[in-house]
């Protein structure tokens, strides 16, 4: 092998892996749904740039018998391109033994292309359509295979944890709330455990229970999620739990099942579990009566939310009973509800359960207040329904000094539903930073305030706040997309 020849293989080769990690990237991004990322992609340009036009470059030299000129191409152009794009991303690709797996094959295959192409002096041009596609393919197998696996095992675990009552817990709005409240409800009356952040696939819960669940257990709380028909019903077949919750129901992730029906119906599967005993569900949700089912989202009752908290009455068993909380917001008076309604029916008293929700802390990222250099700060970050941003902005309202919102918008919602926001954001800002180029055009068109930025890198957000804020100023994130979308 010549020096020109080592460097087409050696080209060849860092080019194929540079095409999978931008692949493997996007899988990550959309639950490795190749489907979601061909048609669901919300900046889909980054495609064409960064696989589909290097590919076409690659066989087009090549074709022209310009093979030598693809490495100055690839090593000046591609590979820095495809390196600062990876630095820029707020959500870079992480490292999971899938990751791994499907890189090692990719390579693997790569290299022995590229030997047997060299041995036998049978290739004009090193191939990257066929290691890509079978090593995508082969990824694909091999994962499903070992999820088949480790599912297996964590429905062994739990049927060896005979004490275990599990709550499950689904809605389009709140859910990740519900389980932090429930959780700290509880977790002074027994042994308490529940799915990390924001840990609802079916793959999540399955290393969770598998890695992560204390075998001492006696209550495991579980958030279920869903993009499509069928994902609750299969979290609710793994882990038959006995409580479910199915909160309230939005047009959140509407793109994906086209009508509320539809998403009301896909939550709803959650109550399809061989062993419940009691489902609370939203009223939202459905109206049909279960002997199994108590509705609930009517019980509260005198609510007051402010800057410093909550102090509402839910009504119990036909009495009024009082509780205060530090948590923020008053759409959680009804997650707070659900949560009282599990604890009481998993036996706690309603003393310990007033005093357990007094001591309630704020849900990281969930209209989070945070005090800092004279500054009121709101972080609502993981807040990415309509009613929940309008709660933030209701929030802002009372603050008598200047007020900021930082907002990419509603993702993965409608343009009414974004103007709405829009309307409801004019009334109360003077400073509006709108982040990433999702709703950039609808939201230049329609905001109103003293002083609009438009920031399409986010790196630049801490000094653009560091030029515009001031001691006294309150600051409200509403929702945080990651620049991919």
């Amino acid at each position: 092998m010549d020096y020109s020849q080592l460097l087409l293989f050696v080209t060849n080769v860092l080019f194929v892996v540079s095409l999978a990690w931008y692949l493997i990237t996007n899988l990550q991004w959309y639950n490795y749904s190749l489907s979601r990322v061909i048609t669901k992609h919300h900046k889909p340009w980054w495609h064409l740039f960064y696989f589909i036009f290097p590919f076409m470059v690659y066989y087009g030299m090549y074709s022209f018998g310009a093979a030598q000129f693809f490495a100055i191409y690839f090593y000046f152009a591609a590979l820095p391109a495809l390196f600062v794009w990876h630095k820029k991303l707020d959500k870079p690709l992480v490292l999971t033994w899938r990751v791994r797996r499907f890189l090692i094959l990719v390579i693997s295959l790569t290299l022995f292309q590229n030997f047997l192409c060299t041995i036998k002096d049978a290739c004009e041009v090193y191939g990257v359509f066929m290691p890509l596609v079978v090593a995508t393919l082969g990824s694909m197998m091999i994962e499903k295979f070992l999820f088949l696996a480790f599912m297996k095992e964590a429905k062994r675990k739990l049927e060896k944890m005979q004490d275990l009552k599990i709550v499950a817990i689904t809605g389009s709005y709140g859910k990740t709330s519900i389980k932090n409240f429930i959780f700290q409800i509880l977790k002074s009356h027994t042994k308490t455990y529940m799915t990390p952040r924001s840990v609802n696939t079916l793959g999540g819960i399955v290393k969770d229970i598998n890695v992560d669940l204390p075998i001492d257990t006696r209550v495991y709380i579980c958030e279920a999620g869903a993009r499509v028909k069928g994902d609750i019903y299969q979290i609710a077949q793994l882990v038959h739990h006995h409580v479910a919750v199915v909160g309230k129901i939005g047009p959140a992730h509407i793109e994906y099942f086209k009508s509320i029906e539809n998403i009301a119906r896909t939550k709803l599967e959650l109550i399809q579990s061989n062993n419940l005993e009691k489902a609370f569900v939203h009223v939202s949700a459905t109206k049909e009566v279960h002997d199994k089912v108590e509705f609930f989202g009517e019980s509260v009752k005198d609510l007051d939310s402010s800057l410093e908290g909550l102090n509402f009455k839910i009504e119990l068993d036909g009495k009024d009973v009082a509780f205060e909380t530090s948590v923020l917001g008053a759409f959680q008076a009804m997650n707070i509800e659900v949560a009282v309604k599990v604890a009481l029916y998993l036996g706690m008293d309603i003393k310990d359960i007033q005093k357990a929700v007094k001591g309630l802390a704020a849900v990281e990222h969930r209209l989070q207040r945070i005090d800092a250099g004279g500054k009121i700060i709101l972080d609502d970050g993981f807040n990415g329904n309509l009613d929940g941003m309008k709660e933030g902005v209701k929030l802002c309202s009372l603050h008598k000094g200047r007020k900021v919102i930082v907002t990419p918008g509603l993702v993965e919602s409608t343009d009414e539903l974004n103007l709405e926001l829009i309307e409801a954001i004019n009334e109360v800002f003077d400073i509006v930073i709108i982040t990433g180029s999702l709703n950039a055009e609808l939201f230049s068109k329609h905001i109103r305030v003293d002083k609009k930025i438009m920031l399409a890198d986010k790196s630049k957000l801490t000094q653009t706040l560091s030029r515009s804020t001031a001691s006294g100023d309150v600051i409200l994130f509403a929702n945080d997309a990651p620049n991919f979308i």
